[in-house]
């Protein structure tokens, strides 16, 4: 059993000169191996030793998906220092008050952000090699790290409201990761046909799925990691192909939008009424018949490409049968930053397609008598931060409340059934809160009132404005 994620880490170097990231960089791609990661991960702790940040201590991450992110996630890690991943797409506002809530001794940030943090030093991310390369890049570890120590502090508020971070610890991470690992290596065999697995991972780092799929698991297997900064459908279709990758991670939004170039690519060539009858016939076929039904699709793909990793929100129904006829697996997970992002999971081997999938070893999971999901377990995490102390996210005991209703069958699927508090969670995977749009619209001179409601789609929702001007 590895006691926190430091024993991962081995998995950076034992892999050596193996591709691990790939991503944009002004008009080209940067590449980089499994070792230049944990090369450089251990001269950035030496170079936080040498700033005099310590453990305890925080440094704020707000940039791009990028290989150097994720050096400095591990450098952190190794420190004992408390990594606090930012959103990419997060405002200068909303940073600067969480680096100043976390009291944080060092920014990495793009140098066009460095005058946001007024009194905090910064490091471009893009001059993070440079700015450690005096240093050692031999194996380094300044100190033991306890299982219950922090690793990070994800921040989950909206857009106005005070930021709420909660502190995720070694064992909260290791916890989740430990089932997932003991199944990957009953297949470890099988992956040598298709190595490297590729990931197109389009979530962001400082999600906590992101970060599953980013940086935790990709090791187990000696995949590579392609990281991309757009969204436009055809771009990323370009990319699976080019890139030969084998898995896409998104959140729903995306996975719909790609369902619809698709549909809209099939109506301009005049080919939507053949589609629709091989799509209504091959309902039940095996998935090497649709396979092949379907080739001039999956050709646009590449032969590479097998499955669709879904996270962040709950996918549509029909867009995850979409997927599924034309022979791709569909993986959906389900759980929030409060849980280490990971609850439940479906199997890609054994999926149980409309539910997300069977809860993990290692927690336990009740429905209240409202439907509410209660689950607890070494995936808790231990608290909400505030200042030096914890805020407890349990209950006495233990027992951590999803605000999401949920059922499940006899064979132990869970099922979403939708939401029980007032977050409204869109396709994207945003977490939004009512009362912080509301208040952001009375704040409009223009607005005397407004009420903001969820609207459902496909079992997530969008938020809707009701204004009195």
């Amino acid at each position: 059993m590895r006691a926190s994620l430091l024993d991962y880490l081995d998995d950076f170097e034992r892999w050596g000169a193996e591709p691990a990231y790939v991503y944009p960089r002004g008009y080209r791609h940067e590449r980089w191996s499994y070792g230049q990661i944990a090369g450089t991960a251990h001269q950035f702790a030496r170079e936080l030793a040498a700033r005099n940040i310590a453990k305890g201590d925080a440094v704020l991450l707000w940039s791009p998906n990028c290989a150097e992110w994720v050096a400095a996630f591990l450098g952190c890690a190794l420190s004992g220092v408390l990594a606090v991943p930012v959103d990419d797409a997060s405002s200068p506002d909303f940073a600067r008050r969480i680096s100043q809530q976390v009291r944080t001794k060092l920014v990495l940030c793009p140098r066009d952000r460095a005058k946001h943090f007024g009194g905090f030093a910064t490091l471009d991310p893009v001059d993070l090699p440079a700015a450690v390369a005096q240093h050692s890049a031999d194996r380094f570890r300044p100190l033991a790290i306890e299982p219950s120590d922090p690793l990070e502090i994800v921040f989950t508020s909206g857009t106005t409201a005070e930021p709420k971070g909660v502190v995720l610890t070694h064992a909260n991470v290791v916890g989740n990761l430990a089932p997932i690992a003991a199944e990957i290596a009953q297949y470890l065999k099988y992956e040598r046909l298709v190595h490297p697995l590729r990931f197109l991972n389009l979530l962001p780092l400082s999600h906590v799925f992101g970060q599953f799929l980013g940086i935790f698991i990709p090791p187990l297997l000696g995949a590579t990691v392609v990281f991309e900064n757009t969204f436009n459908p055809t771009e990323i279709i370009t990319t699976i192909h080019r890139e030969r990758v084998s898995v896409l991670v998104a959140v729903p939004r995306l996975i719909d939008s790609l369902k619809q170039k698709i549909e809209r690519d099939l109506e301009v060539s005049g080919r939507s009424e053949s589609f629709a009858a091989d799509y209504a016939r091959t309902a039940d076929q095996h998935f090497l018949r649709r396979w092949w039904t379907f080739r001039r699709i999956r050709r646009q793909f590449g032969w590479k490409f097998l499955a669709i990793i879904s996270g962040g929100a709950a996918l549509d129904r029909e867009t995850e049968e979409f997927w599924h006829r034309l022979g791709y697996a569909v993986v959906q997970g389900y759980g929030l930053t409060e849980t280490t992002s990971l609850i439940s999971l479906n199997h890609p081997f054994h999926t149980s397609r409309g539910s997300i999938g069977k809860v993990l070893p290692g927690r336990e999971l009740r429905l209240a008598e409202d439907g509410e999901i209660l689950v607890r377990g070494s995936g808790v995490a231990s608290g909400y931060w505030n200042g030096r102390e914890l805020v407890p996210v349990a209950d006495d005991e233990g027992w951590y409340g999803t605000g999401d209703l949920g059922a499940l069958d006899d064979e132990g699927n869970l099922f979403f059934k939708g939401r029980k508090k007032e977050v409204i969670v869109t396709p994207a995977g945003m977490n939004i809160y009512p009362e912080d749009l509301e208040a952001a619209l009375r704040a409009r001179k223009e607005v005397r009132d407004a009420v903001v409601v969820g609207l459902e789609r496909g079992g997530n929702a969008e938020p809707c404005a009701v204004v009195i001007l």
